[in-house]
């Protein structure tokens, strides 16, 4: 935020408003995942360990930046890494996602929860200091943090739910408990989102995966305040990228927490996302099914999606959620050049 306009990277220009000559291009879950040099990497540890193993964690990172010539890296991480840090006990089961074996479920147990903090984080600082000395001044690092409710609707169900029921009642049923617990969730992950930018990273994404699970109501009175909340602790430092998933009814909600760009999920189009949040930056939002669809039918979406992108001020091209783990590397690389070309 602190550089003139013509020293900008693309990304970086048009988080500002502006429109770069080049569309930058980046992908979520793009450090790893469908790429066979992160398989090879990743060989016998957890991913919550490989997150906590700076040169580990620092070359996962640049993995998808080298081969398939993005505008920007995601810093590796979890959304579990802060709780990981704090000393909360969580494990990731394949095929099953987080699972707390203590789930937060009355008041005594918020009690409990909210006594850990955020201490020992060098880990983190090292992992981004490593990456922002390869990536130089050209290519930012974009750090992450996972949103207060969807922290904490992890920590009141155990683990992931399609309908997040316990944490939707928990919230009405005592809801000093549940301010209580957002609260603490924000700090972690305010501060989360500092460390990194205190090391290096240029911009953040903060990621509400289940917040689409809420009503409008619910969600401006339960969660907003404690998203605003994170997304402060960064304020004028970075430019802020707030996402969520199945979330076309809280968009203007999202923003108003505190951004300078709007992730729009495969759901809802940029142009229809242009008059919800008029005058803001959009980010997104190719659908992820089409990348295994053939190159045809992929790159006259990817061109629609640029077409609608123009009706925002400026465009930030992604998915409009994460590479499935399936991917072809190649499509996403071949994804990237036509992207540029546009």
């Amino acid at each position: 935020m602190r550089q003139n306009q013509d020293q900008m990277s693309s990304l970086l220009s048009a988080l500002s408003g502006h429109r770069p000559e080049r569309l930058p291009v980046w992908f979520m879950r793009q450090a790893g995942r469908s790429l066979p040099e992160y398989r090879a990497i990743r060989e016998g540890t957890t991913i919550l360990e490989a997150c906590l193993m700076p040169e580990l964690a620092a070359e996962i990172t640049l993995q998808p930046v080298r081969r398939h010539k993005v505008d920007a890296a995601i810093f590796f991480s979890d959304i579990m890494t802060p709780l990981v840090l704090a000393g909360v006990e969580v494990e990731i089961h394949s095929g099953v996602g987080p699972v707390i074996d203590k789930p937060v479920r009355t008041a005594a147990d918020v009690d409990r929860i909210v006594r850990h903090s955020l201490i020992e984080t060098s880990a983190i600082t090292e992992a981004v200091r490593i990456v922002t000395a390869e990536l130089g001044d050209a290519t930012p690092l974009i750090g992450f943090a996972g949103a207060p409710f969807t922290l904490a609707a992890y920590l009141v169900e155990g683990r992931g739910s399609r309908d997040h029921l316990a944490a939707r009642a928990m919230m009405h049923a005592d809801p000093q408990a549940w301010h209580r617990l957002l609260e603490w969730a924000a700090d972690l992950s305010g501060q989360f989102l500092d460390v990194q930018v205190a090391a290096g990273a240029r911009v953040v994404q903060l990621f509400d995966s289940w917040a689409g699970a809420l009503t409008r109501a619910d969600y401006v009175e339960y969660v907003a305040p404690h998203s605003a909340r994170v997304l402060a602790a960064v304020e004028g430092k970075v430019p802020r990228i707030h996402f969520g998933t199945g979330t076309r009814h809280l968009l203007p909600d999202m923003a108003a927490c505190g951004v300078e760009a709007m992730g729009i999920d495969y759901r809802t189009p940029l142009d229809e996302a242009a008059d919800l949040l008029p005058g803001l930056p959009l980010q997104g939002n190719i659908d992820p099914a089409l990348l295994a669809a053939g190159w045809p039918a992929l790159a006259a979406h990817a061109r629609d999606v640029v077409d609608r992108g123009r009706a925002a001020p400026a465009h930030v091209v992604n998915l409009g959620h994460g590479v499935p783990p399936t991917t072809d590397p190649g499509v996403l690389t071949d994804l990237v050049a036509l992207l540029h070309e546009l």
